[in-house]
């Protein structure tokens, strides 16, 4: 049986191995499964065979987290080894990494860590994007990240940085939604003004996901990207905004921490799909 490639304009969902049987035996509709391309760089085992099994069902994304696209650094050609491996092995429809840098030398940091947004370091990150996309043989696509505090040596807006990052490369963007409010409420922004100077032509996948509020040293709100909780009304209005503008796209709910029943993440594809459905209607 052949594998579906492209990945729809539909609501998905991240695997989790929890997941794994009820998908495989249940095979719920949603549009595609996103995986987090480190947690299969093994040879083998389980993982691998769930995967493919629920690859052979659905349209698959391939996200990545360890590239470290902004680090000071030379890429580590083993982990672009490790990359276009999976990639041969699941031909994934999409492939996108982060705005962000996530380690140091040999040292690898559990976390993506922000940049200032320089003239230095848009050429960095171009020449690991051209890198990355010359190795693998495909486009990648670059995700906003959620930010806490803005830098003082900036000298690009985040949304021109992307799109001169996209304009050099070639490469495509990711949108996280979520993020994009995260960082407007921490760093002061309107969130509807970075989405209309944002480069929506080049979006090529959108990601939702849940924060949690919390309040900082000051008494001032303070979100955090924490993946755990379900997507917010105020990123679901900004998401509906989106899709107004650029129409339908690939939308993954994302959910890394207290990972609830399948059914639940289903419900909020299913309210993506709804939104998504919705702009092709009006269009």
């Amino acid at each position: 049986m052949a594998r579906p490639s492209a990945i729809p304009a539909r609501g998905g969902v991240g695997l989790k191995a929890e997941h794994y049987r009820h998908i495989i035996e249940a095979r719920p509709d949603i549009g595609f499964i996103e995986v987090h391309a480190e947690n299969y760089m093994g040879d083998g085992g389980p993982p691998h065979r769930y995967l493919e099994a629920i690859r052979a069902l659905y349209p698959l994304s391939l996200h990545g987290v360890g590239l470290s696209i902004g680090g000071p650094g030379p890429l580590d050609r083993a982990h672009l080894g490790r990359l276009r491996e999976l990639i041969r092995r699941y031909e994934p429809g999409l492939f996108s990494e982060h705005l962000a840098w996530s380690s140091h030398g040999a040292v690898y940091l559990a976390d993506l860590l922000p940049l200032p947004l320089t003239d230095e370091i848009l050429g960095k990150i171009c020449d690991h994007i051209d890198e990355t996309q010359e190795f693998l043989g495909r486009q990648m696509l670059l995700e906003n990240p959620a930010s806490y505090l803005a830098f003082a040596e900036s000298t690009w807006g985040e949304a021109e940085f992307l799109a001169e990052v996209a304009k050099r490369t070639g490469c495509g963007l990711l949108l996280d939604i979520n993020n994009v409010f995260v960082s407007a409420i921490n760093t002061g922004f309107e969130p509807a003004g970075f989405i209309a100077a944002f480069a929506l032509d080049q979006v090529g996948e959108i990601h939702l996901a849940g924060h949690d509020a919390k309040v900082d040293g000051e008494g001032k709100p303070l979100l955090i990207d924490s993946h755990g909780a379900a997507v917010a009304d105020p990123v679901w209005d900004l998401f509906a905004l989106t899709v107004a503008r650029a129409g339908p796209r690939p939308s993954l709910i994302e959910r890394d921490n207290a990972v609830p029943a399948f059914p639940v993440l289903a419900a909020e594809a299913a309210r993506a799909d709804a939104i998504l459905a919705g702009r092709r209607q009006a269009a």
